[in-house]
């Protein structure tokens, strides 16, 4: 068992929230993130040698490190970059970072650190991006349509003052989530409804399965990131995607069976076993499946629940109940936003508790991450307690990760925080959890393992 640290702050930046006046980060004074009329774009501004350099230069993946820099400030020039962006609904998302340019003129937020001031401070490369913040309270950063990238737009306006500075230099930039040469296949086979993406390259590939949480319908963003780095990833929905049932009272796990026996039919998926990603909901379907069925040989799950939570679970002829819980136990803080931490009963003391899942009949190798502040689901006790539960009954097939001051949502790579939400199931304003710096880390951090951690354990030895 391994646990990472990510840093040492406190991690209740999610109650900052709920004093800001409406919820969120005020409006700056903005300009159209796409074009400002009668303004060049960077490299047409004839007043100033000013420009905007992005390396890659025009687009890259969004779970990619982007290197930024400004070319062509006078020697230790102050300025203000503003970055932005719209996503598919039109909502606005915000970040702006206060800077000083070097001797030379240059700023490489590589390697000058931001002031105090801003979104965020200190030497944070990816700042602008992981910090954006939506307009729109409690909104939340969601890719529907993968084929398309965001369009990053970045400004560079002179000085620190609390109103905008002369606009000096701006400039786009592309955040893709598919590379080039991957595959998007619908997938109708049988009763699976899913998108397959398929890497470029020499296949078969390892597969993999992307259950995401409750709130029905397709997620596709975790997978096709999943493709550009060589496994073939299937992200599945199961409840609100087209002729599935759309208001559930059970789940059957033969349906997810099907799914696990169609990727290794497939002749491009390498066998003889496949890896499975579960989201919240998406964790404890995991863990069932790597229980009940065969041929699963790596499961990672992000804050899922290793008990059956909101529907029955039926297989053959056995039902696993859901957990039980009691919204009366949440806590509710101003504005009617509330925390469900402490709703659901513990399965490892309720005696005889059949909610809980057989985690001990998994052959499988198995990851579970957990956000140390997740306010939905208790994550860090039921990983911990997970691994008791395995290590008491001889097995040692399973690592944890857990992430001080990280919430529910742990999203790939430089994706905005979001800290409080509404609650899938009861619709309701709620805490997920959180601190923004804190968040950044664990978002990169727990990627490159778990893409480590397949490729570990679904790839030849």
């Amino acid at each position: 068992m391994t646990a990472f640290t990510v840093c040492r702050q406190g991690s209740r930046c999610w109650q900052r929230w709920l004093s800001w006046p409406g919820f969120a980060p005020q409006p700056l004074q903005h300009h159209s993130p796409l074009q400002i009329p009668g303004v060049p774009t960077a490299r047409g501004l004839a007043s100033t040698a000013t420009a905007i350099r992005f390396s890659p230069a025009t687009r890259s993946l969004f779970d990619e490190p982007l290197g930024i820099t400004v070319h062509g400030l006078s020697p230790r020039q102050q300025v203000t970059l503003r970055a932005s962006l719209q996503d598919e609904a039109g909502e606005l998302f915000e970040a702006c970072a206060r800077y000083q340019a070097a001797e030379d003129g240059e700023l490489d937020l590589a390697r000058c650190p931001a002031l105090p001031g801003g979104s965020f401070s200190g030497l944070e490369p990816m700042g602008l991006l992981w910090a954006l913040q939506p307009r729109k309270a409690f909104w939340r950063l969601v890719k529907k349509d993968v084929q398309t990238p965001f369009r990053l737009q970045l400004e560079v306006l002179e000085g620190h003052g609390d109103g905008p500075g002369r606009l000096l230099a701006q400039a786009q930039h592309e955040r893709a989530f598919l590379r080039d040469g991957v595959r998007r296949v619908p997938v109708r086979e049988g009763r699976i409804r899913a998108m397959l993406f398929l890497p470029p390259g020499q296949a078969p590939f390892p597969g993999v399965i992307n259950i995401d949480g409750l709130g029905g319908g397709l997620c596709e963003q975790r997978a096709s990131l999943l493709a550009n780095h060589g496994f073939a990833t299937l992200a599945l929905a199961y409840y609100q995607y087209e002729d599935l049932i759309q208001k559930p009272t059970k789940l059957h796990l033969e349906y997810f069976e099907e799914a696990v026996n169609y990727m290794l039919q497939h002749t491009q998926v390498k066998g003889p076993g496949i890896g499975l990603l579960g989201y919240s909901k998406g964790g404890d379907l995991s863990l069932a499946m790597a229980a009940f069925l065969k041929n699963i040989t790596a499961v990672a799950t992000i804050n899922g629940p290793v008990a059956n939570t909101v529907f029955p679970l039926c297989y053959k002829d056995k039902t696993i109940p859901s957990l039980i819980w009691d919204e009366n136990r949440a806590r509710v803080y101003d504005n009617n936003i509330l925390d469900y931490s402490d709703i659901a009963f513990d399965p490892f003391k309720a005696p005889g508790n059949q909610s809980l899942i057989p985690i001990e009949k998994a052959e499988a190798h198995l990851l579970l991450i957990a956000g140390q502040d997740d306010h939905i689901i208790n994550s860090k006790y039921y990983v911990t307690e997970a691994c008791k539960y395995l290590q008491a009954r001889g097995k040692e097939n399973v690592q944890t990760l857990i992430y001080p001051g990280a919430g529910h949502c742990i999203d790939p790579p430089f994706s905005p925080f979001y800290p409080i939400g509404t609650h899938p199931v009861l619709h309701k304003r709620a805490v997920l959890g959180g601190e923004l710096t804190a968040y950044s880390k664990a978002q990169v951090h727990a990627w490159l393992q778990i893409r480590a951690f397949f490729h570990k354990h679904l790839n030849d030895k």
